[in-house]
């Protein structure tokens, strides 16, 4: 089973809401941006995409040096809320994965996030032991979900699996490498039909265990 991260097995609101405003108010410290903070909404609308895509979404027209600044305030700033304890995985998640890889599941992410940031919320959250793989695009310089989940087939030999996910991207990503698509519908950052290729939708992470015995 290949997990996206954001919004699928992190409530990433938890994390990035604080992180997201501590970013532009230091922005504005430096001199590097100025204005308000763009409203949580942007972000939010645009999780599931690459970074360098949301900052062009929630800051257009904007250099590129800037973007890149907000990148490292970011994880930076990501990277001290987990150690100080926040952050979020959703009910049942941690029960859930246990109990998957208990029955021989390999279990793998593809994240379009920072490569920092999907690995320090997977120890963080004392996840790490039971992954095979944490695939990000940050790490892996890719330009589609759907190459980064074709990178990690490859890499580690797999010919069948599950690509569970939240947003169109996780959706698109299974269908191109030929996985069975299940769409995590409790999020509620994705725009309307961006689940409707999955061959299932789940209302509550544990509902994949049910999926399992069927």
């Amino acid at each position: 089973m290949i997990f996206d991260l954001d919004g699928t097995l992190f409530q990433t609101e938890t994390l990035l809401l604080p992180a997201y405003h501590a970013t532009f108010e230091q922005m504005r410290t430096e001199g590097i941006y100025s204005g308000e903070t763009p409203p949580e909404s942007a972000i939010l609308g645009s999780l599931g995409m690459l970074l360098e895509h949301i900052w062009q979404r929630v800051m257009p027209g904007v250099e590129v040096q800037v973007h890149r600044r907000a990148d490292e305030l970011l994880l930076d700033y990501q990277m001290k809320g987990l150690v100080n304890g926040e952050g979020s995985l959703y009910e049942d998640v941690a029960d859930t994965l246990t109990a998957l890889h208990a029955q021989g599941i390999r279990l793998f992410i593809a994240s379009n996030g920072l490569e920092g940031y999907v690995k320090g919320v997977m120890e963080f959250k004392g996840l790490t032991p039971i992954f095979e793989g944490l695939y990000s695009a940050g790490e892996f310089q890719t330009r589609s979900k759907v190459d980064l989940v074709k990178q990690l087939l490859e890499t580690y030999g797999v010919k069948s699996a599950w690509m569970v996910g939240d947003r169109s991207s996780d959706v698109e990503a299974g269908k191109e490498n030929g996985l069975t698509v299940i769409g995590c519908d409790y999020a509620g950052f994705r725009n309307k039909g961006e689940l409707a290729g999955a061959d299932v939708r789940i209302a509550k992470f544990s509902e994949i265990l049910e999926l399992i015995e069927k």
